[in-house]
């Protein structure tokens, strides 16, 4: 799983909770880093922030949907952007949404819906 968050305590924070929970959990600052990872990393899950230093988050989405295309399906974006045209942005890419602030209940119903769905693409 590769978080992408350019906030560096919520980035850590999402980490650390998702790590306790037994998850291998990668984590990126930037869209730079992100594809980096995703070029040379095992990700199965993406939860990636829209806003980001280097790049919008919906661009980074085709970029790691092109090189991994698995995470057409298997990702989540995380936002505090409520406008139209952020959610716009958003429902192009086909993919759910996560908005911040958000607890850890919500962000463990989130994981599990995209763990489901990808185990349902597995065939179980």
């Amino acid at each position: 799983m590769l978080v992408v968050e350019n906030e560096w305590a919520i980035c850590q924070a999402i980490t650390r909770l998702l790590s306790r929970d037994g998850y291998r959990v990668l984590s990126a600052g930037t869209g730079e880093d992100a594809e980096r990872l995703l070029r040379t990393e095992p990700v199965t899950l993406l939860l990636l922030d829209l806003h980001l230093p280097d790049v919008r988050g919906d661009v980074l989405y085709h970029i790691a949907t092109s090189v991994r295309p698995a995470l057409a399906h298997h990702t989540l974006f995380m936002t505090g952007d409520i406008t139209e045209s952020a959610a716009a942005l958003i429902m192009a890419c086909g993919a759910p949404m996560l908005l911040k602030p958000f607890g850890s209940e919500a962000l463990y119903r989130s994981v599990d819906m995209l763990l489901a769905t990808r185990r349902e693409a597995n065939g179980g």
